[in-house]
Order: structure tokens, then C-alpha cells, then sequence
């Protein structure tokens, strides 16, 4: 248990030190943007001594490393900052636009995490059959192909041709639940599409690996059917890369949603981060981004504790 908690430990100040260093590569690429807020708000027309006296307004005349001093320091009283574009305080503009990417993300879960289990253990059980050669092609389609182009694709058939969706997802606060579901339905079916491929493949992988191992021929000699063996014998030994693997989807479908947001017009983080990098709303991006980076990081901790969890042998490696 110690040698746990130590290696949790370990993984969760690595996870620290790294989310750090992402901080400030977010500050200097924000910093190293086109353009300027100052010049965004007062228009083209505005006299220098106007734009200057903007910036010093809003702090941009300090030094590089002042400012990200004072923003770390924000950051650890949970506070973001101004948006320099609105005024509005930046907690304020994320709560609803994470809202609604958390939800988004849910439901593309909620959909491709079962999809993938079940396509994965039938392509083991049937490998080298008609069905898993049909489930390994579409699978890896799906792969090939990126999210925009899955998800215009989904709004030519879907919602042009069959009309039995909105192609663009106006979600609102305080929207009745089945109706959000219907306005979000495009989009999780293109996350869906992306992130089942890859779980599906790591679930055949290793169910394979295992179905010739002495103890699954001794479970068919007892007379098991194969959905037997595959459910009660190889799944739960299969489960440390499964795991990991669909920790490390879930983080995709947080942090990947900018590309599917931005083409199905979706109000969540992605759709408002785009919008801040047009308007050098720094202090939106800022946060946006880290918040990215913290999701990316925190999945891959849980997938790590998962995998070691799972199989012990990780604690003592060679």
C-alpha cells in the first residue's frame, strides 16, 4: 500500500511540475499572438495616445514576467482575471461554456465507451471472421478520417438530407433535458466516431493476446461458452490497457472538442477559446488552454493509478 501511495505520489507532483511548465508556454505562446487587445478595442482609427493609455489601463506595459507572476498568483485563489475584451470576470464566462463541453463529453462517452467494449470483444471472438474484418474496416475509416471532415459529412446525410437533426447545436441555458440531447446529437456522433476506433482496437488487441493463454483453454475444456470465457475469464485480465486507453479517450473528448465546436457552432470551451484568440482576449485563452492541459494531464494521472492498480507488477519494475 505505501509503494502505492508513493507512486501516486510521484505521478501527481510529475503531473504538477508538468501542468507548470505548460502554464507558462501558454503565457508566452498568448503573448507571441498577432494583433493587439488595445488597438481590438478602441478600433483602427485610435490615436497612440490612446492605445497607450488603454494598455497601461490594463496592465499589458508590464514586464513579461510580472505579468505572469501575477497571473500564477490568480490562478491560485481561483481567480482568472478580467476578460480584457468584455470586462466580464473570466470564471464567469468558462462556468457555462465547461458546462456545456463536460456535457458534450459525457455523451460522446456514454455512447462510444459501450459501442467500443462490445465492437472489441465481438472482433475477438469472431477474429479472422467476416465480422471483425467488417468491424477492423470501420474502425479504421473512422480513424483515418478527421473530425471535421466526419462531422460535415454527418450534417450533409443527417441533418441536409434526412432532416432529423439541426446542423447547428444552439444549446441555451435551462433547455429541457431531451432537447438538449437532440441539439447535441451530431456532435457526440462525431466524437463518437473518432474515439470509439481506438478503444475498440485496444479491447480486440488484448482479449486476443489472452484467448491463447493455458488457463482460458482450461475454462473451454470445463465446457464455458465463449462469451463466458471472454466476460469472466480474459476481460477482467484485459482490463489494465482497456482502462488506460478509454482514460485517455475520455481526455481526448474534453480537450479535442475545439475542431467539432467550432463546425456544429456548439457554445462550449473550444467554440469560446477560438473566439478569444480572434479577439487577443489573452486572459479567456489563458485559462481556456490551462484548463485543457489540467483535464489532458489529470486523465492520463487516473489512467496511470488505473494501470497500477490493475496490475501490480508496475510498482516493481525492472
Amino acid at each position: 500500500m505505501d509503494k502505492l501511495l508513493l507512486t501516486v505520489a510521484k505521478r501527481v507532483g510529475l503531473g504538477l511540475i508538468t501542468l507548470w511548465i505548460i502554464s507558462l508556454l501558454i503565457f508566452l505562446a498568448v503573448e507571441m499572438l498577432p494583433g493587439d487587445i488595445a488597438t481590438e478595442i478602441l478600433g483602427q482609427m485610435a490615436t497612440p495616445e490612446t492605445v497607450a493609455s488603454i494598455r497601461e489601463k490594463l496592465g499589458l506595459e508590464q514586464p513579461l514576467h510580472v505579468r505572469y507572476w501575477d497571473w500564477m498568483l490568480g490562478i491560485f485563489q481561483g481567480d482568472f482575471g478580467q476578460s480584457l475584451a468584455t470586462d466580464r470576470d473570466v470564471m464567469d464566462m468558462l462556468d457555462s461554456r465547461l458546462v456545456n463541453t463536460l456535457y458534450l463529453a459525457g455523451f460522446a462517452a456514454a455512447v462510444s465507451v459501450p459501442l467500443a467494449l462490445a465492437l472489441g470483444i465481438t472482433a475477438a471472438l469472431y477474429r479472422n471472421s467476416v465480422v471483425d474484418r467488417a468491424v477492423s474496416m470501420f474502425t479504421l475509416s473512422a480513424i483515418s478520417m478527421p473530425e471535421f471532415f466526419i462531422a460535415y459529412v454527418l450534417i450533409l446525410f443527417v441533418a441536409v438530407q434526412l432532416g432529423w437533426v439541426p446542423s447547428m447545436s444552439k444549446v441555451e441555458v435551462g433547455m429541457p433535458f431531451w432537447e438538449r440531447l437532440h441539439m447535441t446529437l451530431l456532435p457526440a456522433l462525431a466524437l463518437t466516431f473518432v474515439t470509439c476506433a481506438h478503444m475498440m482496437r485496444m479491447t480486440r488487441a488484448a482479449l486476443i493476446n489472452l484467448l491463447s493463454s493455458s488457463y482460458i483453454e482450461m475454462a473451454r475444456l470445463k465446457g464455458l461458452g465463449a462469451w463466458q470465457v471472454i466476460i469472466h475469464h480474459a476481460l477482467p485480465n484485459a482490463w489494465a490497457p482497456i482502462v488506460n486507453v478509454i482514460a485517455m479517450n475520455l481526455a481526448y473528448l474534453i480537450t479535442g472538442v475545439v475542431v467539432v465546436e467550432i463546425v456544429f457552432v456548439y457554445p462550449g470551451l473550444g467554440q469560446l477559446m477560438v473566439d478569444s484568440v480572434s479577439k487577443r482576449d489573452l486572459p479567456v485563452v489563458q485559462a481556456a488552454s490551462l484548463i485543457f492541459a489540467a483535464t489532458y494531464i489529470l486523465f492520463n494521472l487516473v489512467a496511470d493509478v488505473i494501470a497500477i492498480v490493475s496490475n501490480p507488477k508496475l510498482l516493481h519494475p525492472k
